[in-house]
């Protein structure tokens, strides 16, 4: 199962914010990575430099890496809606980011794990794959043998965040998927349309 492992912090400070969560290391030091950090001369991007970071910027948010990120797009490009919104609602409809976004982990690294590791839930069957796409109806739920894992109850307590396209049920443990979210209600800091121009090349 193919994954990103490397530095998280680098990543972070390469994009200039926190794309992979709170992280006390960004924040000490949140300019560019590198020898000269803020002193380095940088030139005026090219175009197609921009628009290749925000795709990387995409691909790191979500933990997804090119192969899967290229088929999403396509996915997108060949749906109805619009493309860039498209793909950020199939993002946010993998499992692995709706473990996350429901505060059964801390970080899409976590969700990840826990789902490959068949600790979650799809409609009371367990589903072991990050990147099982959700529909509306859909319930999620930690798996009845994972109810007492540390590592759950503690990020279900330190969770704040509520999403209106997903319900929470604190006593079963169990979430409902109600609706794809509009591109208006994805907090992500991710212009979209950047990398449908960069794929449209």
């Amino acid at each position: 199962m193919a994954r990103y492992t490397g530095p998280k912090t680098k990543i972070a400070r390469k994009f200039g914010e926190p794309i992979f969560g709170e992280d006390k290391s960004f924040e000490k030091r949140n300019y560019p990575p590198g020898q000269h950090g803020n002193n380095r001369r940088r030139g005026k991007k090219s175009e197609y430099a921009i628009q290749l970071m925000e795709k990387q910027k995409a691909k790191y948010s979500y933990g997804i890496l090119e192969r899967q990120f290229k088929n999403l797009f396509e996915k997108a490009n060949r749906s109805k809606g619009v493309t860039g919104e498209v793909l950020l609602q199939l993002c946010e409809s993998r499992l692995d980011n709706t473990v996350f976004r429901l505060g059964l982990s801390s970080s899409r690294r976590g969700s990840r794990q826990l789902v490959s590791h068949r600790h979650i839930t799809v409609n009371d069957s367990v589903v072991n794959i990050p990147s099982y796409q959700l529909k509306p109806g859909d319930i999620i739920g930690v798996r009845e043998k994972s109810k007492t894992l540390e590592v759950i109850k503690n990020s279900i307590e330190k969770n704040t965040s509520t999403y209106e396209w997903l319900t929470w049920d604190i006593d079963s443990l169990k979430g409902t998927f109600v609706s794809v979210p509009q591109r208006i209600q994805i907090p992500e800091n991710i212009k979209e349309q950047l990398i449908v121009e960069l794929y449209s090349k």
